[in-house]
């Protein structure tokens, strides 16, 4: 009986360690593939980043220029309708100094009467 007790606590003696080895070794590989995935993880992040730098970086580049196009053209549409209302201002002013001028005239004839 202890012979036969001592064969079966060697047999799973046996059955354990190989199981324990079997299980050290899927440990193994999958700790390898999660480091495979980090590394990928973290180069397809550098990737993006850069990609993500360049675009901002074109478009800041596109916008400064959209933005100086733009108050170029502003200020030249603003020298030209001051251009105008000042022409405009100048008619009324004439306009109106006359239209003083002649009702002065037009009283000055009527006290005379």
């Amino acid at each position: 009986m202890k012979k036969g007790l001592l064969s079966l606590a060697s047999v799973l003696f046996v059955a354990v360690a190989m199981n324990a080895q079997t299980v050290k070794q899927e440990v193994k590989k999958d700790a390898k593939a999660v480091g495979t995935a980090v590394k990928k993880g973290a180069k397809a992040t550098g990737e993006g980043v850069k990609d993500g730098a360049e675009w901002v970086g074109d478009k800041t580049t596109k916008g400064a220029k959209a933005t100086a196009k733009g108050v170029k053209k502003g200020a030249k549409w603003t020298g030209k309708t001051a251009t105008k209302g000042a022409k405009a201002v100048k008619n009324t002013a004439v306009k109106g100094a006359d239209a003083v001028s002649d009702g002065y005239k037009d009283v000055k004839a009527d006290l005379k009467k």
